[in-house]
């Protein structure tokens, strides 16, 4: 029976604490973008979690970076200025909680790794094996052959989280090869840092929407069938994961031109000036050329250049 978006998001949380705990083990040192990866070749999406969202992600990759909140909150996972990293519980409670259901329960409940758990060591003649696989490009096709292979969703999907991996991996440095300590530090500052590491570069810290468009006077010139109709594609802004902004940029001619942000290609959630629910229309004065809308949506400003 395929399992639910939920039993194999927590099946994926579990593996992303073993694939880090097999990183101590090796001594590898593997980033955020290699964890996520290896995690979601393990427990592979299924059709709904295959669909490429707006951005481009696949939605069980957007689902599955938002729930890594719980390891964080859990005491299981760090994530610090240097990456990822594993704490001693988080390896205690891949032994503790060995199977999807077990390891739900407790990381939903809060329940902390028995204290007689000790932290795992690495098998006899342990070697860290990958699933996770670089995508190989396509032999060129025969000259007198026209017919391009369409890609399948799964495909589409693989693609796009190896983009998403490539990013997260230029954005955040190697995971530290070891478990931290816990030691507490001399200082006042030192064990303030230590209680409240920094949050680096990361991705889907905050829950989002599925899409976002700007929808306005100006969507024809985009190539959308008609203005004002935030359900096409034409219209739809890019989520950058990085800097968590929704961003659009095109080619317009010089003008007046009004629009508001609309959310998951309908007019039922609406921001206009001043990020006000179903708010006047935004206003945009331009000179001609390129321009780039920014959209924020933890404060759902708008910023234009």
């Amino acid at each position: 029976m395929a399992k639910s978006t939920a039993e194999n998001t927590f099946l994926r949380l579990k593996t992303v604490l073993d694939v880090l705990t097999e990183g101590v083990w090796s001594g590898d040192a593997l980033n955020a973008g290699q964890v996520l990866a290896e995690a979601t070749a393990r427990v592979p999406f299924n059709e709904h979690e295959a669909e490429l969202l707006s951005g481009g992600i696949p939605r069980g990759h957007k689902t599955l970076t938002s729930a890594t909140a719980k390891l964080v909150k859990a005491g299981w996972l760090v994530k610090g200025r240097s990456g990822w990293t594993i704490t001693e519980d988080g390896m205690r409670a891949t032994v503790a909680y060995p199977d999807a259901v077990s390891f739900a329960t407790a990381l939903d409940a809060g329940t902390p790794v028995p204290a007689d758990i000790p932290v795992p060591a690495a098998p006899a003649g342990f070697v860290r094996k990958t699933t996770a696989v670089a995508e190989v490009p396509a032999p060129a096709a025969k000259t007198e052959t026209k017919k391009t292979a369409r890609k399948t969703p799964a495909k589409k999907a693989a693609a796009a989280v190896g983009k998403a991996a490539k990013v997260i991996e230029d954005a955040v440095e190697p995971v530290v090869k070891a478990v931290r300590k816990g030691k507490a530090p001399a200082k006042a500052d030192e064990a303030a840092a230590a209680a409240e590491p920094f949050e680096g570069p990361d991705v889907e810290t905050l829950p989002q929407p599925e899409a976002v468009a700007v929808a306005g006077d100006f969507n024809t010139i985009l190539g959308a069938p008609e203005n004002w109709a935030p359900q096409y594609d034409e219209a739809q802004m890019e989520f950058d994961f990085l800097d968590q902004l929704w961003k659009k940029t095109a080619e317009l001619p010089a003008g007046h031109y009004t629009f508001k942000i609309a959310l998951n290609r309908s007019w039922s959630e609406n921001y206009g000036a001043f990020g006000t629910f179903d708010g006047p229309n935004h206003e945009l004065y331009h000179d001609g050329g390129t321009v780039t809308i920014r959209y924020n949506h933890s404060t759902r400003d708008i910023t234009i250049n």
